[in-house]
């Protein structure tokens, strides 16, 4: 089954080519393409993804990066490999650069990815298998509070997004604990139903509501590693999103 890897990216110059050399290396017996949407980014992300990956194919491959900050290819072990560059003319937000992506999927299983470095694709196995090796599921979380390596950062940060969650599984009859991450990874006909429309964070809430009201998806939720970046290092959600969080809570509830 092929995977499908959207990665939404704003200013993230100093990550984008780590990220996609881990991305690349995960599940490597998986075909994989990788759909990278830059949203008006002004940081030179833009032209690094220019000079590197408009559009690249490859099997039996290796993706490194070199000393100058470049991908390279060589031989390995990853089989087969496509990555496209989708360029947004303006800053739309997250949902907006992820509703580009989604748009232009081919793979059977889609999974979400941050172009920081604060998740690690080595964590999409279990994920994966659940929904194509097991067949047990058609949408899997990861869960920041399972375990796993979990920076301590900010109490404000968790605090709201625990309450997110509560919120959101009192009123949709759910039990997930981390709604507010960014693996989600679901088949194809999960990708069908969807019809998002949120351009900031509010993807995340509107994602899992369509996705619980549907009633008929298998949703499993797991542990995943969590290497969190503080807002000197490049953190964007704000205590703004967290607020207009718990409105789509209820808009998303109704709609």
């Amino acid at each position: 089954m092929k995977l499908s890897v959207v990665i939404p990216a704003y200013n993230e110059r100093q990550t984008i080519a780590a990220c996609l050399a881990r991305v690349a290396a995960a599940l490597p017996d998986v075909p994989k393409e990788i759909i990278v949407v830059d949203d008006c980014s002004r940081d030179g992300t833009r032209a690094w993804l220019e000079n590197n990956v408009r559009d690249l194919a490859a099997e039996n491959c290796s993706v490194d990066v070199n000393a100058q900050g470049d991908l390279v290819l060589g031989d390995g072990p990853i089989a087969q490999l496509r990555i496209r560059v989708l360029f947004h003319a303006q800053n739309t937000g997250k949902g907006g650069a992820l509703q580009t992506g989604l748009r232009a999927v081919g793979g059977d299983v889609v999974v979400i990815q941050d172009a920081d470095l604060e998740y690690d694709p080595e964590d999409w196995g279990e994920m994966y298998h659940l929904i194509a090796g097991k067949r047990v599921a058609d949408v899997v979380y990861g869960s920041r509070f399972y375990g796993r390596p979990h920076r301590a950062l900010y109490f404000h940060h968790y605090l709201a997004n625990r309450l997110i969650s509560f919120l959101f599984n009192a009123m949709y009859d759910q039990t997930l604990s981390d709604i507010e991450v960014c693996y989600k990874m679901f088949t194809r006909e999960v990708l069908d139903t969807l019809r998002i429309t949120a351009n900031d964070f509010g993807f995340e809430v509107q994602f899992s509501a369509q996705v619980a009201r549907a009633r008929r998806w298998r949703i499993y939720e797991m542990g995943i590693s969590y290497y969190g970046r503080t807002y000197l290092e490049g953190k964007k959600i704000n205590w703004k999103d967290g607020v207009k969080a718990l409105w789509y809570l209820l808009k998303y509830r109704f709609e």
